[in-house]
């Protein structure tokens, strides 16, 4: 019984790509809880990371519910990575939105490049 299966290679830049992910999606619940008051805080801080979570398993993820093409995946990740700069922003932290969202962004131009050859 032998399996052949398909070598992926998992590169620097993927890596990069999946601790981007989980940042942009812990961001979200941070800004969630800090940033509203109660209730709001609660319903925001899980809600927020939720969607996010649901639209990157969906559409972007390497086993996707639905598959669209390139600059469709692109366009949910540019979503989820700016909602995430932007509560950087929003939470008074200029510094970190600007690094993330230009890191980000390298990265999924690289990715994207990848994608596209």
């Amino acid at each position: 019984m032998s399996e052949t299966r398909a070598q992926t290679s998992i590169g620097p830049n993927d890596v990069l790509r999946f601790v981007l992910e989980l940042f942009a999606f812990f961001t979200l619940c941070f800004w969630g809880f800090v940033a509203w008051p109660l209730p709001w805080n609660i319903v925001v801080g899980i809600g927020a990371p939720a969607i996010a979570i649901v639209l990157w398993a969906l559409f972007r993820s390497p086993r996707a519910v639905f598959r669209i093409d390139p600059f469709g995946r692109a366009l949910v990740e540019i979503i989820v990575m700016a909602s995430a700069a932007l509560a950087w922003w929003d939470l008074g932290q200029p510094i970190v939105a600007i690094v993330f969202a230009v890191v980000a962004t390298a990265s999924g131009i690289l990715s994207g490049r990848k994608e596209l050859a």
